[in-house]
């Protein structure tokens, strides 16, 4: 029985500054998962773990089994879950990419 490799998504989440108002940005979050909202909810349960380790003044888990994982952990910058998006991820060092049209 052959198995398909789970998609390799981007997931991009608004994020702002709650010391420094106007201040902007984007947090990136990248890993296999069966479709966009589950990619954006394993981002959210990657980043929760993080920040709730880092409250706890303990390590940021360095990766889940599946892949995903957060890389770090920003105090005073709010993350606007509602307007994640997130499509297929293309590695820019490779000469395969894909279209979000394929999923």
């Amino acid at each position: 029985m052959d198995v398909m490799p789970l998609a390799h998504f981007e997931v991009d989440v608004p994020i702002r500054s709650t010391g420094q108002p106007g201040l902007r940005g984007v947090h990136v979050f990248t890993g296999p998962a069966d479709s966009r909202s589950a990619a954006v909810r394993i981002a959210h349960e990657v980043y929760d773990a993080a920040r709730a380790a880092q409250q706890a003044g303990g390590e940021i888990p360095r990766g889940r089994p599946d892949g995903w994982t957060a890389r770090g952990y920003r105090p005073g910058w709010e993350l606007d879950w509602t307007a994640a998006t997130a499509g297929r991820w293309n590695n820019p060092y490779s000469w395969a990419r894909v279209s979000d049209l394929e999923l």
